[in-house]
């Protein structure tokens, strides 16, 4: 008789830029951490103080964690994901962060951003970081129309003079093409910084259609 002895891994932790993660090695997306958002978390962390912030697809909270480090007044976080939240909750919670400065909504970030438009809502500064929209060329042309229609609403919440921070993770769209795609939504906004992996991080050159980040800042003008 043989036996299968199944044994649950623990919850790592891990430190990046000061701030203490939580992470479940076996539940969760890919890496069940972005490693690859290490830089542009920084510099969430450089531009949050005093801000309020909004973080549409949160995941387990890298950008929010990152956003209250660097002195966010308030962070909103929306995933689909309640296990996701659970987490992003416990890392809060681990790094001593008020969490009055902190709010979770449990929804589909597509419905909620149209929600949050419709009650006038408005924040400082936004991170959008979807799920992949184009996993091959096929998938482009309604990728387009997606990225447009968050990057729309995204320009919508934001205030004066605010941030949108903006990513895609579609191998099948490049950095040229995500430029054209957030100008698609037709708002007078400056291109503060182009975004990207870290340099710990590289692109192969033999496998250009795999998955790789790209991202913008941009500021409304």
């Amino acid at each position: 008789m043989c036996w299968l002895v199944i044994r649950r891994l623990p919850t790592l932790s891990a430190n990046e830029g000061g701030v203490r993660y939580h992470i479940d090695v076996e539940w969760g997306n890919k890496t069940r951490f972005y490693v690859d958002q290490r830089d542009n978390c920084a510099l969430v962390r450089e531009y949050a103080g005093d801000r309020d912030v909004l973080n549409c697809f949160c995941y387990t909270g890298g950008f929010s964690l990152a956003a209250l480090k660097g002195g966010a007044k308030r962070v909103v976080l929306i995933d689909s994901s309640g296990d996701a939240l659970a987490l992003a909750r416990q890392n809060v919670t681990a790094n001593g962060f008020d969490p009055q400065r902190a709010e979770w909504l449990d929804a589909d970030a597509f419905k909620t951003r149209h929600r949050l438009h419709e009650e006038s809502e408005r924040f400082d500064l936004i991170v959008l970081d979807p799920r992949m929209f184009a996993p091959s060329r096929e998938h482009v042309d309604r990728a387009a129309r997606a990225y447009k229609d968050i990057n729309l609403t995204g320009f919508k919440l934001l205030r004066p003079d605010g941030l949108l921070f903006t990513y895609s993770c579609s191998g099948a769209i490049d950095a040229d093409l995500f430029q054209k795609m957030a100008a698609g939504a037709k708002v007078d906004a400056r291109i503060l910084k182009r975004l990207g992996t870290g340099v710990d991080h590289p692109l192969l050159t033999v496998f250009l259609e795999g998955e790789y980040l790209k991202g913008l800042l941009l500021q409304i003008a």
